[in-house]
C-alpha cells in the first residue's frame, strides 16, 4: 500500500461526518453564509491552538500557500453548502467529492506524479460516477436539478484545486498546522466579512453554532490527518482515498434521511467506488 493511506482513510471517516453536518444543518435551515461563518470561528482557533501546541506553527511560503487555499476553499464550500439546500445529500456529495479525479490529473500534470494503468481506469471510472449520479433517478434528478448541480460542479472544480495546494504546501516544507493556519487566517475573514455583508449586520441564528463547531472539529481532524499524509505520499493516491467520504455521507442520508435508493444512483455510488480503489491500488 502506498505511502499514508492510514491517514487518508482516517480522513476520509471524519470528512464524511463532516459532510452529513453540512447537509442535516442545511435541511434545519441553517443558511450558508452563517453555517460557514460559525464553522470559521471554531475551526480557526482550533488549528492554531494545535499548532502552538505540537509547536509546529510557522510562517514562510507553506503559510502562503495555505491563504491561497483558504480563499477557494471558502468558494467551494460555500457553493456546496447552498447546493445541499435544494440538492439531495446523496448525489451533492458524490459529485463535489468527486474532485478526486481533477485533483488527481492536476498532480500528474503539474507534480511530476506517475500516471499508471490503474489511475487511467480510476478516472475513467470517476468519469461514469458523475454522469450516473447526475442523472440518479427522476425524482433524484428533480431534487439536484439547475442551480443545486451548477453550484456543486464549481464546488467539485474550485475543491481539487485547494487539494493540489495542500500537496504543494507540504511539499515546501510546511506542517499541516502551519498551512491549514495560513488557510484559516483568510477563509474566516472572507466568511465573516460575507455574513455581515449579507444581512447587514452580525445575525447568525442561534440554533447554528451547534452545527458550525462540530463541522469545524470534524474538519480539523480530517484536514490534519490528510496534510500529513500528503507530507510522504502522493496527491493521485491519498486525496481520492480521503474522498471515499461520500460513500459514508450518502450511506446516513439512505438511511436517516430517506432518500430515495434507484438502480442507477446504486450504479453511480458503485463507479466512484471502484475509481476510488482502482487510485488508490496504483
Amino acid at each position: 500500500m502506498a505511502d499514508g493511506i492510514g491517514l487518508a482513510l482516517a480522513a476520509m471517516a471524519f470528512y464524511g461526518l463532516a459532510d452529513w453536518i453540512y447537509k442535516h444543518a442545511a435541511a434545519r435551515g441553517v443558511r450558508a453564509h452563517h453555517f460557514l461563518m460559525l464553522q470559521a470561528f471554531f475551526f480557526a482557533p482550533g488549528i492554531f491552538l494545535y499548532g502552538l501546541a505540537t509547536g509546529t506553527l510557522a510562517l514562510g511560503k507553506p503559510f502562503v500557500w495555505g491563504m491561497a487555499a483558504g480563499m477557494l476553499l471558502f468558494v467551494a464550500l460555500y457553493n456546496f453548502a447552498r447546493s445541499l439546500a435544494t440538492g439531495a445529500v446523496s448525489i451533492v456529495v458524490p459529485v463535489f467529492r468527486l474532485s478526486f479525479a481533477m485533483t488527481a490529473v492536476l498532480a500528474v500534470l503539474l507534480l511530476d506524479e506517475s500516471m499508471t494503468q490503474w489511475k487511467l481506469i480510476g478516472l475513467a471510472a470517476s468519469l461514469g460516477a458523475v454522469w450516473l449520479l447526475l442523472g440518479g433517478g427522476a425524482s433524484a434528478g428533480r431534487r439536484a436539478a439547475g442551480a443545486a448541480v451548477l453550484r456543486v460542479v464549481v464546488a467539485m472544480v474550485t475543491m481539487s484545486v485547494v487539494n493540489l495546494i495542500y500537496k504543494i504546501g507540504v511539499m515546501t516544507g510546511g506542517s499541516p498546522a502551519t498551512v491549514m493556519t495560513g488557510q484559516a487566517s483568510v477563509f474566516v475573514s472572507l466568511a465573516t466579512g460575507f455574513a455581515i455583508a449579507r444581512d447587514r449586520g452580525f445575525r447568525p441564528p442561534p440554533g447554528a453554532w451547534r452545527y458550525g463547531a462540530t463541522a469545524a472539529v470534524l474538519l480539523l481532524f480530517a484536514q490534519v490527518l490528510l496534510l500529513a499524509g500528503l507530507k510522504s505520499g502522493q496527491a493521485s493516491v491519498l486525496v481520492p482515498v480521503a474522498q471515499l467520504s461520500f460513500v459514508v455521507t450518502s450511506a446516513l442520508g439512505f438511511f436517516f434521511m430517506r432518500e430515495p435508493i434507484t438502480l442507477r444512483k446504486g450504479c453511480g455510488l458503485a463507479f466512484a467506488v471502484a475509481a476510488l480503489l482502482c487510485l488508490a491500488h496504483s
